[in-house]
């Protein structure tokens, strides 16, 4: 297949491109190594790749609509992942208005595009923050996600009510894939198990909002890529899925386990909790695990474990 991976050269979207083009096929990834987090990160994330036959890089915005329509005039894709985005909770809530532009216009030009030049598989990131302080456990898909506590969540719930329009008008096959919390090897610099990786490590103090009983359904990269290429194999008609681990922990108990692998103590200031913060996340994966054969498989100590080991690795040199 030929696929437009957007975001392409971040956390999940490099990773992914990895997967897809070790299983033979062709992917452009379109990227714009904005300066959200240190665009070195990114060009390092595809450094592997940048060579490989199968691989093309873009660097480019969404929001650019000259160079969005001459990508897809002169490619024509079986697929769209559309991972591009502004990320973050609380940066939202400071810059309201540069995450409605990125977010929802952008994922409205990637919609245009599909319907224009005739793509009928789309799958697009939605995050767990649309359920937010939902008081029912686990989060299923059929829950209400009306109440969104934060920008960020806010546009991506706009986005899933946005492809719905695109697949009712145009017959766009289209799969919103709500990701819970994903961390591992190349996770961003600002999410939590690597900021306070890197601080204990340091030997800084690390800041807890909250009690630090905040619960989170961490979920590692490769149980993420196994859903999304899960996704584009069955992407059929109009979807939303939970892709999480479907366990819960409390961030002091993410702190624990972190401490045990550096094998040094974090210093730890606590402050009042954050605005756009949610009390839990914690997914029901039973959609998934029934219509694509989602099964995650690492757990959080392996999990972290894995990543602190890459976290050492990165930083021996």
């Amino acid at each position: 297949m030929k696929l437009l991976v957007t975001g392409g050269a971040g956390f999940i979207g490099s990773h992914l491109i990895e997967r897809l083009i070790s299983e033979n096929h062709n992917v452009w990834c379109l990227d714009n190594f904005n300066t959200y987090y240190d665009p070195a990160i990114k060009w390092r994330n595809i450094e592997t790749i940048r060579q490989h036959a199968d691989f093309k890089l873009i660097k480019g915005d969404i929001l650019d609509d000259s160079l969005l329509n001459q990508i897809f005039t002169e490619n024509q894709f079986d697929v769209i992942v559309h991972l591009a985005a502004r990320a973050g909770v609380r940066p939202s809530v400071e810059q309201p208005k540069l995450y409605e532009e990125v977010n929802i216009r952008g994922t409205m030009n990637i919609l245009e595009m599909a319907k224009e030049h005739n793509i009928k598989k789309v799958v697009i990131a939605s995050s767990s923050s649309v359920y937010g302080n939902n008081k029912k456990i686990p989060f299923s898909e059929s829950d209400a996600v009306d109440n969104p506590i934060s920008p960020y969540a806010a546009t991506k719930k706009a986005c899933e009510l946005l492809s719905y329009t695109y697949f009712a008008l145009y017959d766009i096959s289209i799969t919103n894939l709500r990701f819970f919390t994903v961390y591992g090897p190349r996770q961003r610099p600002d999410m939590a198990i690597h900021k306070f990786t890197k601080l204990i490590d340091h030997g800084e103090p690390i800041v807890i909002y909250g009690d630090g009983t905040a619960k989170r359904d961490f979920t590692y990269i490769s149980d993420i890529l196994d859903g999304i290429m899960k996704s584009i194999e069955k992407c059929d008609r109009y979807n939303i899925y939970n892709l999480g681990e479907s366990n819960v922990i409390e961030l002091m108990d993410i702190v624990n386990i972190i401490e045990n692998n550096l094998n040094k103590k974090a210093n730890i200031i606590k402050y009042p909790p954050q605005p756009g913060d949610v009390l839990i996340t914690y997914a029901d994966i039973s959609r998934a695990r029934k219509d694509l054969g989602y099964k995650p498989s690492v757990n959080i100590e392996e999990g972290i474990s894995s990543f602190t080991r890459w976290y050492k690795e990165l930083n021996s040199n």
